[in-house]
């Protein structure tokens, strides 16, 4: 089981994805956690305590949806590729409430999220240089910013359309090998 400061801050990435952050409240949060009125504010003593451990939480989930079922690193672009489309398609299928509350996070807060957005950028970068790809930086931003896009257009404008999950691999692996 999740410790409690998890726990909280899952329930407030709940709250988030439903209510955007105007509907971030530590009685809120005490609500959907289903705790005793009170235990929020004790964990996280101001509405930026609470904000800072759900974006927190938000680059830990978004971490673990990225290494998926995978032990090691990948090898080549194809398997890269094959495991960040199958992250992109778990960010609008199961973890599309955690998704939506980044994206609140992004648009209405971006400083608190520019930090954790530039470490998993950096680790792809580095994953990439590692797989001896060129201009790894670039690389690792251009797939970035079409992940993002596409999560974004699959919550909102595509929503409910099906997608193929080897087309968004193809797409990202052209991304990588330019």
């Amino acid at each position: 089981m999740a410790d409690r400061r998890t726990q909280l801050a899952d329930a407030a990435l709940a709250v988030v994805a439903e209510q955007g952050l105007k509907g971030l409240t530590h009685r809120a949060v005490d609500a959907r956690a289903g705790v005793a009125l009170g235990t929020t504010s004790n964990y996280f003593r101001n509405r930026a305590a609470l904000v800072g451990a759900a974006v927190d939480r938000v680059e830990e989930l978004d971490s673990l949806l990225l290494q998926g079922d995978q032990r090691e690193l990948p090898t080549t672009t194809t398997a890269l590729a094959e495991q960040l489309a199958a992250a992109v398609m778990g960010l609008t299928d199961t973890n599309a409430p955690l998704t939506r509350a980044r994206f609140v996070f992004a648009l209405d807060q971006p400083e608190t999220v520019a930090a954790g957005h530039e470490r998993l950028v950096s680790a792809l970068a580095q994953l990439l240089e590692r797989l001896g790809l060129s201009d790894p930086r670039a690389r690792a931003e251009a797939v970035s910013d079409y992940s993002d896009g596409l999560a974004l257009h699959l919550l909102t404008a595509r929503k409910g359309k099906g997608v193929d999950k080897a087309a968004v691999a193809k797409n990202i692996q052209l991304l990588l090998e330019g």
